[in-house]
């Protein structure tokens, strides 16, 4: 297969749409029912049929088996700990507690924000090991754990710890949490603020406010989220006391930073760990962090000399695993009286829950200042930042960490400012979108926007899209009592730009000729066996059966940066084929040397080298069988590319129910070099269901009276559905990045960014006929329904 740039449209429609059938829908492409023959991803079938070795999968000879205590309340002192009953139990073998955490020196946590606030303070960082110290803080904060050998027998040693709490008051709201009298979470951070920061040029927007012809002003809710990958959290860890090492097993987004991680809140040194990890199920940030849990394990497998292991309940991961999102946003936007922008003004709370993570306050600050203009030309930016502690689970990086965020905000002021001037929303970006012609495009924040066609994206999804046969729809609708809305969003994404200075990707060939690539990138879903392999085979002719990845495995000590941030194959995957050219230029040299030649007389084509005087030939199997062995290390420092993109939904809305159902999504992304169009629709696709979840019904919800988390099962946390979004059209409008060698831009992360704000951007198109102020998500059939009831106009 080809590598090629280039534009495709996949049209996905399921095989029974059911009533939407029936129902006047924008006419699909000309090419939409076009034949597409997928490059069929490797792991697949290893993964389908059982063959995938994930964390819950390893054993471990005479392995131990760990349960947690956790805190059933928001808030509360620890009067007592009684552990004897439990410690007597049948198949106990030990109880451990923040004591013995302290003892070991698990004290604290990695937080990679170190800048300081614009009060001049640093990150205000809480001390945190691995189980709550004297006071528990939120519901599911581990206290205790219970080593068995088996499950059963440390679930019933449970039940026999004996604790007393002293209830304290609690506050599961940031903007509250921030108020005069709220209850006070650290001492380390008065007021709850774990950090204040600001961006832009306040002064500037003052004067363009007042001088604006119109100025829109509205207050969004990024909700709270629980990213809820398919596999539990899980982890494992062994002792090797004659080394003083710990190897520890762990779902991950790559093994480099979670051992650095691990090493700071374990109180060791980094090559004191080990991470292994193969197989991980679903991330979506949410497995990129350390957590208690490790330190807890570790501490046990030392003390106790045995394996220990964890394996998380859905339950658990629901209270325990790290949130997503959670940010109150009021935002205004200045426009003059030609429609164009002049001024935009955000003022965020953001909530970390009860501590810090290692990312989360970076990603809920830096994305939104690269990214504070959006894909516009606005002159005038500003923006604070006031990040607070809350009485619930911590807060971490969930997929976009931010940048969905100001996406949302920006494109929901956009449609109201249109709304409120009387024209048309995709006329209203026409005029103030950066054209294609005006990158690199350095915003007033310093940000710098790589090549892309933003106007161009626009242009192909509203034509996709009908988006001007819209209004002859929304009247058939409303003729059968039905409410339709369109909404469009236009969006710009920073990848991640990565924690470590470079990537390395190692290279080698075997005696069969096969070719192995080993990078510490770590796939959980994305395809990286397929795409990575895909580069490497293409870059050296070579058919993509014989290339092998091998990520995150133990014996190569590689720098790299774990797979977040939309970055894999923009950094790691940019690597491989780096390295798959320079593995030619070596076997060129070793070739050379066998036909008594210099390299520069070797020609290479498709794994066979020849001399071009004497026509002798070899292969790279028979070089690798005389050297023992072909190999090479490529590496790469590579920066943030910039995705963009516009994606339309349109929606209709039952009066009599509430229920919505999304009846055309288009989709027009510029994800740069586009390697695998399967791997794009797979990610695109996912992205987009992961915001219809979270426009739709996803949100984390405590209760104000007792703190308790209120949605910690399935029954009552509303996960999306394969059916929720069937009719999807998916187009490139690829503008290849010059910043990596395959000019890629990444993908990972924009159907989630422009869904949220295009659903949301429908939904209110279609309830604005009703009279009443802007909803904010989520828009279940409940609110919804009362909305419609409650406004002036419904009959």
């Amino acid at each position: 297969m080809q590598l090629r740039p280039g534009s495709r449209s996949i049209v996905r429609v399921s095989d029974n749409p059911g009533p939407a059938d029936q129902r006047p829908s924008p006419p699909m492409p000309d090419h939409a029912h076009a034949p597409h023959a997928p490059f069929h991803r490797k792991e697949d079938r290893r993964l389908v049929t059982g063959h995938g070795l994930f964390t819950a999968d390893r054993k471990f000879d005479g392995e131990l088996h760990a349960v947690f205590l956790r805190s059933d309340r928001a808030h509360a002192n620890i009067v007592s700990l009684d552990l004897e009953a439990a410690r007597s139990m049948p198949g106990v073998h030990g109880v451990f507690t923040a004591e013995d955490g302290k003892r070991a020196g698990m004290t604290q946590v990695l937080h990679m924000l170190t800048l300081k606030g614009s009060d001049g303070q640093t990150p205000r960082i809480p001390p945190r090991g691995a189980f709550a110290d004297a006071r528990v803080r939120f519901v599911g904060e581990p206290i205790a754990m219970v080593v068995a050998e088996s499950v059963l027998a440390g679930l019933d040693a449970l039940e026999a710890i004996q604790i007393e709490y002293e209830d304290l008051p609690h506050v599961i709201d940031a903007e509250r949490a921030l108020a005069p009298g709220a209850p006070q979470l650290h001492e380390c951070a008065p007021d709850n603020m774990a950090w204040v920061a600001e961006a832009g040029d306040s002064a500037a927007v003052d004067a363009a406010l007042a001088a604006a012809a119109t100025v829109v002003r509205l207050r969004v809710d990024s909700t709270r989220i629980i990213p809820n990958p398919m596999e539990p959290r899980t982890c494992a860890a062994t002792y090797d006391a004659t080394r003083d090492h710990y190897h520890v097993y762990s779902v991950t987004q790559g093994v480099n930073m979670m051992k650095r991680q691990i090493a700071v809140a374990a109180g060791v040194r980094e090559d004191q760990v080990t991470v292994h990890a193969q197989d991980v199920g679903g991330s979506f940030g949410n497995r990129s962090a350390q957590y208690p849990e490790h330190c807890a394990v570790m501490l046990a497998a030392k003390a106790l000399g045995r394996p220990i292991r964890w394996i998380g309940t859905r339950s658990e991961c629901l209270a325990s695993d790290y949130h997503g999102r959670s940010n109150l946003i009021e935002g205004q936007l200045a426009v003059d009286g030609d429609g164009r922008f002049t001024a935009i003004r955000l003022d965020w709370i953001a909530d970390m829950g009860a501590f810090l993570t290692a990312a989360g306050t970076s990603s809920h600050t830096r994305n939104p200042v690269v990214l504070l203009t959006g894909v516009y030309k606005i002159a005038a930016l500003h923006g604070r930042w006031r990040v607070a502690f809350t009485n619930t689970s911590p807060i971490a990086a969930y997929r976009g960490a931010g940048r969905p965020d100001v996406n949302y905000v920006i494109e929901r002021l956009v449609d109201e400012a249109a709304a409120k001037l009387g024209l048309d929303p995709a006329d209203l970006r026409r005029r103030n979108l950066i054209g294609a012609g005006e990158f690199p495009y350095k915003t007033p924040t310093g940000s710098v926007y790589e090549a892309t066609d933003v106007p161009g994206s626009l242009e192909k999804a509203v034509k996709l899209a009908d988006w001007d046969g819209f209004k002859a729809r929304r009247a058939e609708a409303r003729a059968r009592g039905k409410l339709r809305g369109i909404g469009m969003a236009s969006f710009i994404e920073n990848t991640g730009a990565g924690v470590y200075p470079k990537d390395q990707v190692d290279i080698e060939v075997d005696a069969q000729g096969r070719v192995h690539a080993y990078s510490v990138a770590h796939s959980q879903g994305q395809g990286h066996e397929t795409t990575f392999t895909q580069v490497i085979a293409e870059a050296m002719g070579v058919d993509t059966a014989r290339v092998f990845l091998h990520e995150g495995v133990p014996d190569r000590t590689l720098i790299g940066n774990h797979t977040g941030g939309s970055r894999s194959l923009v950094g790691a995957g940019s690597v491989c084929k780096l390295a798959g050219l320079k593995l030619i230029e070596v076997a060129k040299s070793a070739a050379a040397a066998q036909f008594d030649t210099e390299p520069s007389q070797v020609e290479y084509h498709a794994g066979t080298l020849t001399d071009r005087a004497s026509g002798k030939s070899t292969t790279l199997a028979e070089l690798a069988q005389r050297a023992e062995g072909l190999r090479t290390q490529a590496e790469a420092s590579i920066g943030s590319t910039f995705p963009t993109g516009c994606h339309i939904a349109e929606v209709e809305i039952d009066m009599q129910t509430g229920f919505t159902e999304v009846l055309s999504y288009v989709a027009v992304d510029d994800c740069g070099f586009a390697v695998n169009h399967t791997i794009v629709e797979g990610q695109v696709h996912g992205g987009i269901l992961q915001g219809f979840g979270q426009v739709f019904g996803e949100k984390a919800i405590y209760d104000e009276q007792t703190g308790q988390l209120m949605t910690g099962s399935f029954m009552d946390y509303a996960m999306p559905r394969a059916g929720d979004v069937r009719h999807v059209t998916i187009e490139e409008n690829c503008v290849p990045s010059k910043i990596n060698s395959l000019g890629a831009k990444g993908v990972g992360e924009s159907g989630c960014t422009g869904s949220i704000s295009a659903l949301a951007n429908a939904m209110a198109d279609a309830m604005r006929p009703l009279g009443g102020p802007p909803m904010d998500m989520p828009f279940t059939p409940s609110r919804v329904w009362h909305a419609i009831g409650a406004s002036a106009n419904a009959h």
